[in-house]
């Protein structure tokens, strides 16, 4: 039990790291990263989760998402961009896999209208 809360904590600590980096850098973002290293800390350690939450970075990226409000509008379109990105990138790599280009882009399609309709979108000043 002890190895698995060790990599709990470690994967919410490269989560942490990505997380930040994606919020310094715009085509990287973080809200995924953030929520793995908040699930990861939720089952790892009850100390780091206290501490993550009480994060500005848990408090500027998650903590409206997590509370059921929605995201920023800014949030969506970074994260769309670069899932957009990956599997395009992806969807170009598989140009003789023709069953593989199908399931990535019924998948990207069900990202988009997820983020489109799934999730609230916020405004900015209702975050503080």
């Amino acid at each position: 039990m002890k190895i698995k809360k060790t990599l709990y904590i470690c994967i919410g600590w490269i989560g942490v790291a990505l997380g930040a980096l994606g919020a310094a850098v715009p085509l990287i973002p973080s809200v995924p990263f953030l929520l793995l290293a908040a699930c990861c800390f939720a089952k790892g350690s009850e100390k780091l989760n206290s501490w993550f939450i009480e994060t500005k970075l848990y408090k500027n990226n998650l903590e409206s998402y997590v509370q059921g409000k929605g995201m920023t509008l800014k949030t969506k379109i970074k994260i769309i961009a670069l899932v957009t990105i990956l599997m395009s990138i992806g969807f170009i790599a598989m140009n003789k896999v023709i069953v593989g280009r199908i399931v990535l882009a019924i998948v990207w399609v069900c990202h988009i209208l997820y983020f489109i309709f799934g999730i609230k979108t916020i405004k900015q000043e209702n975050l503080e």
